[in-house]
């Protein structure tokens, strides 16, 4: 695939998105909204001639869209891999089968959707492996060169928890350097890259009211790119470094607390619409800074449907793992 046939397909994942500095088309938009979005604040104690504060409104996200299904490996990699760009939301419905067999080991097809059109993509599927002693999820990326061919799958990533529940670890597919995998059909592979860990805090029955979620990722680099971790040992990961005081380097996010609602007896929160039914699955992830920028949301709209959204410097491959997290029983929070 040329460079060019990339651009048209992934737009708002193009490398120029990433310059954490405001882009050209950034200060075009704000300067056509500069006497609708700005107001001078004039302090009183100083000289109103030479000092001039202005506010402006923070610009809306745009949508990222799919113009068509992925048709070569190396796009549907750049898809699941590159995180969203600056100011980008990408929209996703999640549908999960548990008919039949799958009663026990459901599977989730992810889409990515245009909430415009309608239209929608389907991605990547997880499934719950069988004959494991904690949840195990394997994702898959699907891709279709043309109507004539079979699709092609690529092996992307692993959730994989304790026993408990309470702890995930979200790995890209590849090798475990704390296992022997030589006579196995990973040898060839690279070391597995950890991608982010979900730890939940125990509740047994529930007393302590909804779910509450420390979500673990690397940090971007300063041009918003994400460098790749490949830990070979067990005190370089994410939950050693996190449990020993290590966090500095670390991304730490958690759920937004919900509200209590005195009229519906409930705890809400505000999904703008993305969201129809309670459950207690549905959640929303924010930094401590900013409570108000929503990095990733997930909700449920019908019984076996449910929307997902993120925006930077989530993945998508990291995004949907983090939603299977929270489809899986916790014997020790609820």
């Amino acid at each position: 695939m040329t460079q060019e046939t990339h651009q048209v397909v992934h737009p708002q994942l193009s490398a120029d998105m990433f310059n954490l500095s405001t882009t050209q088309s950034d200060d075009e938009l704000l300067e056509e909204e500069e006497e609708t979005n700005e107001a001078p604040i004039v302090p009183t104690d100083l000289d109103t001639s030479s000092h001039t504060v202005r506010v402006t409104r923070p610009v809306p996200p745009r949508d990222f869209v799919l113009p068509r299904a992925l048709t070569t490996e190396k796009e549907l990699l750049e898809l699941a891999f590159r995180p969203s760009a600056l100011n980008t939301r990408v929209t996703c419905r999640i549908h999960r089968c548990r008919d039949g067999l799958d009663k026990l080991y459901p599977q989730y097809h992810l889409f990515i959707e245009h909430l415009d059109t309608g239209d929608i993509h389907h991605v990547m599927t997880a499934r719950k492996k069988r004959k494991s002693n904690t949840s195990y999820y394997t994702i898959t990326g699907i891709y279709r060169e043309s109507q004539t061919v079979p699709e092609g799958y690529v092996e992307l990533g692993k959730v994989r928890s304790n026993f408990l529940g309470t702890t995930f670890v979200i790995y890209s597919h590849g090798k475990n350097p704390l296992k022997r995998e030589m006579a196995t059909k990973k040898k060839d592979l690279p070391i597995r890259e950890e991608l982010g860990a979900v730890l939940y805090d125990p509740n047994i029955l529930g007393f302590k009211g909804p779910r509450k979620m420390t979500i673990l990722m690397h940090a971007l680099t300063r041009d918003g790119k994400r460098s790749e971790y490949r830990p070979v040992k067990e005190s370089e990961m994410l939950l050693s470094k996190y449990r020993d005081g290590g966090a500095r380097d670390l991304l730490v996010l958690h759920n937004k607390s919900p509200q209590w609602n005195e009229e519906t007896q409930s705890f809400v929160l505000n999904f703008n619409g993305r969201v129809t039914q309670a459950s207690v699955k549905n959640f929303q992830i924010v930094h401590d800074n900013d409570l108000d920028y929503i990095v990733m949301q997930f909700g449920r709209v019908e019984r076996d449907s449910f929307t997902m959204d993120y925006k930077y410097p989530m993945c998508l491959l990291q995004a949907f793992s983090i939603a299977l997290t929270s489809f899986d029983a916790k014997l020790a929070c609820e």
